[in-house]
């Protein structure tokens, strides 16, 4: 797989690892890139795009190690097919809209609910979830007969079917409160589904107005 690895699929994997330990060795710095909502006093402007870079800190390693795996098995399939332009806007893209969503949801919860105002205000979301669940969805929509496998479910399912249920499960924990994953853990469940939803939208646009790699290298 790694021998495999396309050229900006590589430095995003350096770069996010990079990051992660520069997080560790300076943690007064860690809030610095993470996402907060706009309104607290915390946010800053570039947050929206430094937080996909980010990631939970020691010891919980599963959060990096997971999204630089599906980086690289995913990433590198569609750099392959796209060049390394577009697949990085696609990238980049993904994580903004996985920004957007997290904020709008967090909007609605204060305008609607005021007891969960402070909360809000004082979390952070972090990480390259949603850039990596924007690929999902490309691959799904490019290569739907791929076989992929869950870790708890231990039979080759194609993508077309893996990925729709992958997002279900996100959209019924981030509606319920209920993760089923981590049994409720600190997961920005809706940052997960404006990746995947700006992914969708991007895969449907070039596909009507056939975008191929020669637009953009």
């Amino acid at each position: 797989m790694f021998n495999n690895m396309t050229p900006v699929v590589k430095q995003l994997l350096i770069i996010n690892v990079l990051v992660f330990i520069l997080s560790q060795a300076m943690p007064q710095n860690y809030e610095t890139l993470s996402l907060f909502y706009f309104e607290s006093e915390k946010f800053r402007f570039w947050q929206p795009f430094t937080h996909m870079f980010m990631h939970a800190p020691m010891p919980n390693l599963m959060h990096i190690l997971f999204n630089m795996f599906a980086l690289v098995s995913f990433g590198s399939a569609l750099e392959h097919y796209w060049g390394g332009k577009k697949f990085l806007f696609f990238y980049i893209a993904c994580g903004l809209g996985a920004a957007f969503l997290h904020t709008l949801i967090n909007y609605y919860l204060i305008s609607n609910v005021p007891e969960a105002a402070d909360v809000i205000l004082n979390s952070q979301a972090v990480g390259a979830s949603g850039a990596i669940y924007g690929l999902l969805v490309a691959f799904a929509v490019m290569f739907p007969m791929a076989e992929l496998m869950m870790m708890f479910i231990p039979v080759p399912i194609k993508a077309k079917f893996f990925v729709p249920i992958i997002i279900g499960l996100d959209l019924f924990s981030g509606v319920t409160g209920f993760s089923i994953f981590s049994g409720g853990g600190n997961i920005a469940h809706f940052a997960h589904i404006g990746g995947a939803l700006t992914g969708f939208i991007l895969m449907m646009l070039w596909r009507k107005n056939k975008f191929t790699h020669t637009r953009w290298n």
